[in-house]
């Protein structure tokens, strides 16, 4: 009976620790079950709109390659779709998709809201302004980019310099131009500050997209366009729409592009999926400057040498006359508006005051 009873308790004991091993053993799966939850939450998912062709090169490729290294940056926590113009929507909505929160992101160029915000061309680009290295210098050591966010602060957005294209090239014409009488009633694609000069001096602005541009210009809707440079040029097939080229840019000295940032959105996020938004940003901005160099420089041997296209400086008393009216155009303008007499004082003062020390330090190299 005793053998029994302890076999007995000893059957118990056993059912029992096997009932509290199996629960050990779901508990312990629950737990790792649940640190893996923990571990890898779903993804963060963002909608990026931009103002350029799917995949175009350039411009295109630097919002995809920002995703990607969002993505790769945060392990895959913060995926962000890249769109191309038209995709979700057109070109030159991006800044309200993105302030109203339609999208979360946006690429493009502050230029293009100039008819909303009348400064904020100066944060691509500025008639015979800044060069790229001075533009980022003013935005990152100067009080541009603090300026910047100050403009776009009231549309819900934040502001975050988005590549640089360097110097651009001056632009395609059906006809030779010797003289400002040569701008006169000619209808050109122009954008910003410069759009504004060309007016001022006899010329008709037409603000186009720039998938439009071929089409408008091999037709005849304009008679001259300026988009980016070589590289960007060469890949729309500009040369086949018209005969000329001119240089150089003083329209775009250089041109600085943007990712606009819904403020919500962004402060919704961890404080290092913030951080990772800004590195990933500076990353591709300045990388594309360094691929607009290097494919600028073949693209225009390809023109030069497997086209028929006359490559030509503008004359120098043209650039010269073109100069004293964009200067008096923004002299004009700061006198008017609060926000550009503001910016434009900080630009300008950056501006002679690296000139003054370029002047000392940067010789010209003989020719």
């Amino acid at each position: 009976m005793a053998d029994r009873n302890v076999n007995s308790a000893m059957m118990k004991n056993h059912y029992r620790l096997g009932a509290l091993l199996c629960l050990f053993l779901l508990m312990l799966g629950c737990s790792e079950q649940n640190a893996d939850e923990v571990a890898s939450p779903a993804p963060i998912e963002w909608q990026l709109a931009t103002s350029w062709p799917k995949g175009f090169p350039g411009v295109g490729h630097t919002a995809e390659a920002f995703a990607q290294q969002v993505n790769e940056l945060s392990q895959g926590r913060l995926v962000i779709h890249v769109h191309g113009a038209g995709e979700l929507l057109p070109s030159f909505d991006v800044f309200d998709a993105v302030s109203k929160g339609r999208v979360q992101m946006g690429h493009s160029a502050a230029y293009y809201w100039q008819n909303m915000i009348p400064a904020a061309p100066f944060f691509t680009a500025v008639p015979f302004g800044m060069n790229a290295y001075e533009m980022d210098t003013w935005l990152s050591q100067g009080n541009g980019l603090a300026l910047w966010q100050d403009l776009y602060a009231p549309y819900g957005v934040i502001p975050l310099p988005g590549g640089n294209t360097g110097a651009q090239a001056g632009g395609w014409f059906q006809k030779d131009i010797q003289s400002l009488d040569d701008f006169r009633g000619m209808k050109m694609r122009m954008s910003g500050f410069a759009s504004h000069v060309f007016q001022e001096v006899g010329g008709v602005p037409v603000n186009l997209p720039g998938g439009e541009l071929f089409t408008a210009l091999k037709t005849g809707a304009i008679d001259a366009a300026e988009w980016i440079g070589p590289y960007n040029d060469l890949a729309f097939g500009l040369q086949n729409a018209a005969t000329y080229y001119y240089y150089p840019g003083w329209q775009e000295p250089s041109a600085t592009m943007e990712f606009l940032i819904n403020q919500s959105a962004y402060e919704a996020l961890p404080a290092d999926l913030r951080e990772i938004i800004v590195v990933a940003a500076d990353v591709v901005h300045k990388k594309m400057l360094e691929t607009y160099t290097h494919e600028n420089i073949l693209a225009l041997q390809v023109l030069n040498n497997e086209h028929d296209v006359f490559v030509k400086a503008f004359p120098p008393a043209l650039l010269a006359e073109l100069e004293l009216a964009s200067w008096a155009w923004l002299e004009q303008q700061s006198a008017q508006d609060a926000s550009m007499a503001r910016i434009y004082a900080s630009y300008r003062q950056f501006l002679r005051d690296h000139r003054a020390y370029r002047d000392v330090t940067e010789p010209l190299t003989a020719q």
